[in-house]
């Protein structure tokens, strides 16, 4: 891999896919006040965490609902 340039940090590239429940991208419609359907998309919002699995720390792509839910299990 090249170097970014300088005075560019390399951003880490997080996948549409949580690694813990699989969500993914979804697809329905965007619909106006004239019942107009125009095509959009539903992202999960997918963040790089380090959590621990199997007591080994490891970067994972989680999304938010599952962030909750480890907060409220542990």
């Amino acid at each position: 891999m090249h170097d970014p340039p300088h005075g560019y940090e390399r951003i880490r590239d997080v996948s549409g896919k949580c690694d813990i429940c699989g969500k993914t991208t979804k697809f329905g419609h965007n619909v106006s006040f004239s019942k107009r359907r125009t095509n959009r998309m539903f992202k999960p919002n997918v963040q790089s965490r380090v959590i621990t699995v199997a007591g080994v720390a490891k970067r994972r792509n989680v999304c938010t609902g599952c962030l909750r839910t480890m907060v409220k299990t542990s």
